[in-house]
């Protein structure tokens, strides 16, 4: 079992929170007040979870400036007022960011039983 830190603990609920609060400011049709309570938390969070110094670092590598720019640009547009737009900013940053973990997520989606047993479908084998 994984051990956490205090701090950590602190981060994953933080996170959380963040995620909660993004997807529920989008059900609630791009709701700007929690979509920026949402964006705050989980960069909060990853800071939290991963430490200042390793978010940096993370966020600021030569080769991911395009991604950066488009996620953090996007949470400052929703945090001026535009949320439809800040949030297509911000995914498609997301999408360029965590690139490169989607795989591992995909394999350990892939040994959950019920969900394994979908993504293991001839259909959907295939695109994953």
């Amino acid at each position: 079992m994984i051990s956490l830190t205090d701090t950590q603990k602190i981060g994953m609920g933080l996170t959380g929170f963040g995620v909660f609060f993004l997807f529920f400011g989008m059900i609630l049709f791009f709701d700007k007040a929690l979509l920026a309570i949402g964006n705050v938390l989980f960069v909060a969070g990853l800071a939290f979870v991963i430490g200042l110094e390793r978010t940096f670092r993370f966020f600021f590598q030569k080769h991911k400036m395009k991604a950066t720019g488009f996620f953090l640009g996007g949470v400052f547009v929703v945090l001026v007022g535009w949320p439809l737009i800040g949030m297509i900013f911000e995914i498609y940053g997301f999408f360029l960011l965590f690139r490169g973990f989607f795989p591992v997520v995909v394999g350990f989606i892939r040994r959950v039983p019920v969900l394994g047993s979908l993504l293991n479908l001839p259909g959907i084998r295939s695109t994953t």
